[in-house]
């Protein structure tokens, strides 16, 4: 899945605030930034179906090329609700006095549903170079960005081998830049989401080494975000935005099976996701491995904290922040209390 993560360091360039947004808005009406990857389908499944307008909503979904310029807006209360990874940038931000909070899962890896894999060179895997965690030592090892959640992962990975964070050259580059890495041989693993992780695997120049659902269940790596503003002064709205995007994250999990988008609502959902996203075609879902997404809305506490005490052990975020100032779950257990607890539909 395309991803967008928020940078490990965010600078002046970064609190630039895009032309669109308005400084106010009507009591019904949301801003909802969006990277259009395949990790938003909530708010795409909202929109196409009409959950926003039973809660009597108008939600306006913005475009961002990344999660990390959602970060300003978000803050100054002119974007309300936005969505990505919980970097090392993020928590930097929130030291730096931008009002924030993670108030519900929006990509997770539950059994069965690894979809930031890591991918081997395919001639490694042949060759018999790699055979194990501990092969991985040496190798250049690609990730989007410093100090992300997709880091935190490779950690955690790389622990399967007895090996530090340290013990692999590590590259930067954006996940649809793995697969020409690959296919070059400037790359010899990496961290990969979907579906560029597929497209790799497509191409010939990696196969799937480990799902991160093996060597890390249920890492949170993403979350939805509320703005201070719209938490403080439209907590109302935010309940009701909070219950559509669980209805809608419900539905989605209703599409789930074995791993795939083949569940009850599989077909509605990739029609949904191939019209909202740049990705048009349709096999290229089918075969990928979907996110896990909370058909309640919590997320991972455990994983927030596991990966900010990383984020800290590599220097990458200052201060004294916790995940407690971080995150609020008061609009998962208020929305509840509307709809109750999930069973799963078929």
């Amino acid at each position: 899945m395309k991803r967008s993560t928020f940078a490990a360091s965010l600078g002046a360039a970064t609190f630039a605030v895009p032309a669109f947004v308005r400084t106010a808005r009507a009591a019904d009406e949301v801003s909802v930034g969006t990277s259009s990857s395949s990790s938003d389908v909530p708010f795409f499944i909202a929109d196409k179906l009409g959950y926003f307008k039973e809660q009597g909503l108008t939600v306006k979904l913005e475009p961002f090329d990344s999660a990390a310029k959602m970060v300003a807006p978000l803050g100054a209360g002119q974007l309300d609700v936005a969505a990505g990874a919980p970097s090392a940038g993020l928590y930097n931000a929130v030291v730096q006095g931008v009002d924030l909070k993670i108030v519900a899962d929006k990509g997770s890896t539950p059994k069965g549903y690894g979809y930031l894999p890591l991918l081997v060179r395919t001639d490694l895997i042949k060759s018999g170079k790699v055979k194990s965690f501990e092969d991985l030592k040496g190798l250049k090892v690609a990730e989007p960005a410093q100090g992300t959640a997709s880091s935190s992962a490779l950690n955690e990975a790389l622990k399967r081998g007895k090996l530090p964070y340290n013990s692999v050259e590590h590259v930067y580059l954006g996940f649809p830049q793995h697969v020409p890495a690959f296919l070059n041989g400037s790359i010899d693993a990496s961290l990969t989401t979907e579906p560029s992780a597929t497209l790799a695997i497509r191409s010939g120049g990696a196969v799937k080494f480990a799902g991160d659902d093996t060597f890390y269940p249920n890492q949170q790596l993403a979350v939805l975000l509320y703005g201070g503003n719209f938490i403080e002064k439209r907590r109302d709205t935010g309940v009701k935005f909070m219950i559509a995007y669980i209805k809608a994250a419900r539905y989605y999990n209703d599409a789930l099976k074995d791993g795939k988008l083949r569940g009850k609502n599989g077909g509605a959902v990739l029609d949904i996701l191939t019209e909202y996203t740049p990705v048009k075609d349709k096999s290229i879902y089918e075969e990928s491995v979907p996110n896990g997404n909370d058909p309640d809305g919590r997320v991972n506490v455990k994983s927030l904290e596991t990966d900010l005490a990383f984020f800290k052990a590599q220097g990458l975020v200052t201060g004294n922040v916790t995940i407690d100032q971080v995150h609020d779950g008061s609009f998962v257990d208020t929305a509840l209390k509307s709809v109750g607890r999930y069973h799963r539909n078929g």
